[in-house]
């Protein structure tokens, strides 16, 4: 499987319509709220949007509601996949990618046969407080050697001007909230990363 190197992370369907038309191809939707009529609302839109403009959407933590909304991708963090029931997303059809931070939980992604691993924070981030240290790009051309062909998805500060490193390191994908949602201008920093990720697309 090919993930496209520009990989967005968004927390509604507004974002999605305002971002997405602009040519992202890989969208992540992770909205932390348990309100289910809203969280299948948001997801039903950013559905639509997604179809209409050829982009993959990925739908965080909430895997019944991807199955019920017909999405065909879901990504777990290590709570949520302990959690999770994998046969029943494995019936839907649903491809995987889960969240990993150390050495035993790339073991535990690995055994579940995931469509793509995510490491993080690789370097420091502003979106949330978390328990690890940022992991440096070194950790990033470690984890591509024990997944192999397994695309590698790196996240946490990654910037344009870091992109370089980060994929020279050996990722797939960059995946990046705040430094589009943040922006005085998120719709031309989000032109910036699709242009700044164009020479890794093959």
């Amino acid at each position: 499987m090919k993930l496209d190197p520009f990989y967005l992370i968004v927390d509604s369907s507004s974002w999605i319509a305002r971002l997405v038309p602009l040519g992202v191809k890989l969208v992540q939707l992770r909205i932390k709220c348990e309100d289910q009529d809203l969280l299948r609302s948001e997801i039903a839109r950013s559905k639509a949007v997604c179809a209409e403009h050829g982009c993959q959407l990925i739908v965080n933590d909430h895997w019944r509601l991807a199955i019920e909304e017909g999405c065909d991708f879901v990504h777990l963090g290590q709570e949520d996949l302990a959690a999770a029931d994998l046969i029943a997303i494995r019936n839907a059809g649903l491809r995987l990618g889960v969240s990993t931070h150390d050495g035993a939980e790339l073991d535990t992604a690995l055994a579940v046969k995931p469509d793509y691993i995510a490491l993080g924070p690789v370097f420091p981030t502003a979106t949330k407080e978390l328990k690890w240290a940022p992991q440096g790009l070194e950790k990033i051309a470690g984890w591509k050697r024990q997944i192999g062909g397994l695309p590698l998805v790196a996240i946490g500060g990654i910037s344009l001007e870091r992109l370089p490193g980060v994929f020279e390191k050996g990722a797939d994908s960059a995946a990046v909230i705040t430094d589009i949602t943040r922006s005085p201008d998120p719709e031309t920093r989000a032109r910036d990363w699709i242009a700044g990720t164009a020479s890794w697309r093959t």
